[in-house]
């Protein structure tokens, strides 16, 4: 088939490319840049911002494609619904299937929920989640109206080789130097990760089964994690005892605790109010079994040991230390 990736170049895109190179189809990867390092002549390369919207609308407008995957989020000025319907109503009438990848994030709030769960209000105070729920609710309303073949995913927390956000990592790199791990409030907050390769086998899956059209499902592991779980698992793949210290969040807030940039205390936006989804409708219709988790963290972890370590300042996690 003639497949259209938008933004391919990292984690779950990437992942997905490759295993369409592995079954044999003619891939194009539309994202900012002018070249990617799949191959020459392996992946062709349409190079526009995905949130051009007269660019990509020309482009997928001239273009047979017969599939296209929608990865790209523009994380400084949002990707709304506005850029992903132009996009989808631009696919000429070959198309087979659009699969958008939303998040849990989407959800209006909740443990083990469904996919038939309420999507967060359009005006949500969060942009990411506001613009993942309006996004599906507007291909759902495309797929209403005319049959277009829309699945969504959405995944929770992604894990796996080639992470770009400072997650995994940031336990590992303290866990190896025999640094505690701050637990905020105790570690018991409820948590959900999926492994990178699981969504990208979903993606090709719903390309395959006919009934994955006009269908939204959850992916994620299996396995049941919180703060505490999830840090002991890393330990677990790292062969190492890991110190788990107990702070309040309140401390940590009032110490300027951030989820981005300076002052982390949990990795990159990982202390957040607890989603949780169930994942059954994936293995029912797409026949998609969730790696196993302390399988895909080995794998993980093969791949942050051949990473370059990064400098890191620990000086306002002993700031909370020395309070708890």
């Amino acid at each position: 088939m003639r497949i259209l990736v938008i933004g391919g170049t990292q984690f779950m895109g990437r992942q997905t490319v490759l295993r369409l190179l592995e079954r044999g189809h003619d891939v194009s990867l539309l994202h900012r840049r002018d070249h990617h390092d799949f191959g020459e002549g392996a992946v062709r390369n349409l190079q526009a911002d995905r949130n051009d919207v007269e660019a990509v609308t020309r482009i997928l407008r001239r273009e047979p494609f017969e599939a296209v995957f929608d990865f790209a989020y523009d994380w400084e000025r949002g990707t709304t619904a506005a850029h992903v319907e132009a996009a989808a109503r631009s696919c000429g009438d070959r198309l087979e299937r659009y699969v958008f990848i939303s998040s849990i994030a989407a959800y209006a709030g909740g443990l083990e929920l469904t996919e038939d769960d309420p999507l967060v209000p359009d005006g949500h105070p969060m942009p990411y989640a506001h613009h993942k729920a309006s996004t599906e609710r507007a291909l759902f309303a495309m797929h209403r109206e005319t049959g277009f073949p829309v699945t969504t995913f959405r995944p929770p927390f992604v894990h796996g080789p080639g992470q770009p956000f400072y997650r995994e990592q940031f336990f590992w790199d303290r866990i190896l130097d025999g640094r505690p791990i701050i637990l905020p409030d105790g570690g018991d907050t409820p948590m959900q990760w999926v492994f990178a390769p699981d969504v990208a086998e979903a993606c090709l899956r719903a390309l395959e089964v006919p009934g994955a059209a006009g269908e939204a499902f959850n992916v994620a592991h299996e396995e049941p994690t919180t703060h505490r779980s999830f840090v002991e698992a890393l330990a677990r793949v790292a062969g190492v005892e890991p110190t788990l210290v107990p702070v309040p969040r309140e401390t940590i807030h009032a110490a300027g605790g951030a989820l981005m940039g300076e002052n982390l205390y949990f990795g990159e936006v990982l202390d957040m109010p607890p989603l949780t989804s169930v994942v059954d409708k994936a293995r029912r219709i797409l026949g998609l079994e969730p790696t196993p988790l302390d399988d895909a963290l080995a794998a993980s972890f093969a791949w942050y040991r051949e990473q370059p370590r990064r400098a890191v300042d620990y000086t306002f996690e002993d700031g909370l230390l020395s309070s708890a």
